[in-house]
Formats: structure tokens, sequence, C-alpha cells
């Protein structure tokens, strides 16, 4: 993949793996681009429609949700390679806490028996944040073929607010389904404003960030298989093999979340996107004749892990489960009809009152613990 000769290999691999923190966001950076494919220019009427939309969507979202209306950043309608070099370490938060982790591979050229290894010692050594560079890299290779926008990743984007959707993967959405384009860019739009919204909450950021840390130092991972692959190496040649024509280190890898901190992480995703699944509907239902269509085939498409959702899990021990937005939505919906709108707004006053994952099916549990004295049951 990356086009080594095997001559000079070894200093070719000891010159890619080089990194001076906990991941390799050079090495992430060409993995990101060999999957992401070429710059594909979006034509500027296409442009022009969803910056138009974007206005409308804003003036949509205004009237169906009492959310903070940061000064509106000009929606980026992008290509796929454009949205993945923006975007790169955009979710580095997933990816960095495991520096840590892995720290018995960069430790590795210290490890018994390696000293007499030569250059093949050398090489090793930096493989914690290449190994992670490769991941971080394929994870946004892999979202930027399917996510429609940054609403769409299934986690917030910590270091980039600015809004975007993806063009190509949205056409791909609307023709999958049978939809008309015009209302999947509509939808689409919607969604990308409301989400953008949701993210200037002031406290919103933060919590997840407290999280996603409260989830990684609970994180156990047992690199024991991967290990005894390495020191079994003798050739860099198996090692050009492993990390560039498609072996997945992470493979070896396993790794054990606490399902408390879990459901933390998977409580609050999954009520980001289900409320705004009912502000774009109620703020897209006038004008998208076919709503029902495109929530039904939005939702499937979330009950399908995607290779993004499979590598968090795989790697990290992070099972998103992005079919829990449906079960948000309806607590929401829930909430609106018992206690009206000003109960579902109080979620938004403090980061305690976002419903926990078994409140999500429970609203009137959530009611007992948020809103009790000022409401009956």
């Amino acid at each position: 993949m990356y086009g080594m000769e095997e001559e000079g290999l070894f200093e070719q691999l000891f010159k890619m793996l080089q990194s001076s923190g906990p991941v390799n966001w050079k090495f992430a950076r060409e993995v990101t681009k060999s999957l992401a494919g070429q710059q594909q220019p979006i034509e500027p009427s296409v442009a022009e429609e969803y910056r138009e939309l974007a206005h409308v969507a804003e003036v949509r979202i205004s009237s169906v949700a009492e959310l903070p209306s940061p000064e509106p950043g000009e929606l980026n309608p992008t290509d796929r390679a454009t949205w993945a070099a923006e975007n790169q370490q955009s979710f580095r938060v997933l990816v960095e806490p495991l520096g840590d982790k892995l720290s018995g591979l960069t430790d590795i050229g210290g490890m018994p028996g390696m000293g007499d290894m030569g250059d093949m010692g050398a090489i090793l050594a930096p493989l914690g944040p290449a190994l992670l560079g490769m991941q971080a890299g394929t994870m946004v290779g892999f979202m930027a073929h399917r996510a429609l926008g940054q609403f769409d990743t299934g986690i917030p984007a910590m270091d980039h607010d600015r809004p975007y959707v993806i063009v190509p993967n949205l056409n791909d959405f609307a023709i999958d389904h049978g939809i008309d384009h015009r209302q999947i860019r509509l939808w689409g739009t919607l969604h990308e404003v409301a989400f953008h919204r949701i993210m200037a909450v002031e406290w919103v950021r933060g919590r997840f960030v407290e999280l996603i840390t409260a989830f990684y130092d609970n994180v156990e991972i047992d690199t024991s298989d991967l290990l005894g692959k390495l020191t079994g190496m003798s050739d860099p040649m198996e090692l050009q093999r492993m990390l560039g024509e498609g072996e997945d280190p992470a493979g070896l890898i396993r790794a054990t979340a606490d399902p408390r901190r879990l459901a933390d992480v998977q409580a609050f995703t999954a009520f980001i996107e289900g409320y705004a699944d009912r502000i774009v509907r109620i703020a897209g239902r006038e004008l998208l004749p076919n709503i029902d269509r495109i929530e039904e085939a939005y939702n499937l498409r979330r009950s399908e892990p995607d290779k993004t959702e499979q590598f968090l899990q795989q790697f990290a021990g992070l099972k998103l489960e992005r079919w829990r937005a449906s079960d948000a939505a309806q607590f929401c919906d829930d909430v609106v009809e018992r206690w009206g709108e000003v109960s579902l707004g109080r979620v938004w006053e403090a980061p305690e009152n976002m419903p926990t994952l078994e409140e999500l099916t429970d609203p009137i549990g959530w009611n007992a613990r948020v809103l009790l004295d000022e409401t009956t049951l």
C-alpha cells in the first residue's frame, strides 16, 4: 500500500513509524488518504443549493427548539476526501487515551530478547503510536465513505465545530432508498443544523470528554497476542505486511469495557441523536412529504453497525449501539406528551439532567429523578 521497496526497507519503516506523541498522525493521514480517495469537487450549483437550504434549516430549527443560536457557520457541502482531510484529528479523543493502554508496545524495544534484534528491534520500539495512527486513519477513512455529515458520525467531533454535509454519501443514501434527492438534501441539512445547535450547548462538549475519559480509564486492553506475534518477527517484511497490506493488527487486541461507563457514553450519544431526530421531524414535516420513509431508512441504517463502530468495539471496547437513538426520540416524545416541551428542555440545563441508558425507556423514572418537585406522574 505504501510503496516500500525491499532496498532501504529498514530506513523507510523506521521513518514511517517515528512519532513525537501517543499517536503517529502523519501515518494516520497517509492511511486516511488511501481510504478516502481522490478529491471530487462539488458542483457549484449543488453547493449553492445546500447553502440556501442551510438558511431555511436555521429558521425551521429555531422555530421548534430552544437551543443556542451560535453565529451560523457557513455549511460546507463537501466530498469524502476533503471531509476526511479536514477532520483527521476531530475524533482524537477516541484514540489518544489509548496511548497509555498500549504502552507495552511503546516499550517493546526494551523487552527481553529485543535488544538482540538489531534494526528490527529499533523499528518495533515506536510501534504503539504507529498502530494508533493506523487505526485513527482507518476510522476517519471509513467515516468518509459512510457519514452523511457531522451529525452522522455517531460520536461528536470535538476539535471541529464547522457544519458539514458529505454530498456523495447523501446522494448514495437517496439512490439506495429511492427517495427524492431534494428532500434528502433538506433533511440532511436540517440534521446538520440541529446537531450544530446541540453541540453549542455550553456543557455538551465538556460532558462528552468527561464520559469518554472515564470510559477509557476503566477499559482493560489485552495486547498479549499482538506482542507475541511482534516478538516473533525477524523480517521487516512481516511488519510491512501487517501495517500496509491488509492484515489488521487490531484483530489481535482484546478490549474489555466497564459496563457502567459504557452505558454512560451510549446514553449520551443516543440522546444527542434522538433529540435531533425529533426536532428535525417537527421542523421538516411540512416541507418533506417523505419524512416517514426517510426516517425509516435512516433508522435501519443506524441499526446495522458500520466499520467505524466495529473498529471502536474491537479496538477500544466502545460499542455505540446507535439504534438506541430511536429509544431516545421516543423518550423525548413521551416526556413532551406527559409533561410538556418545557420539561424536555430541562435536559439542557445541566449534564445531570440527561437521561441514563435505563431512563431512555423509562421516562417516568427520569421524571422522578429530575422533575419530581415540579410535576405529577
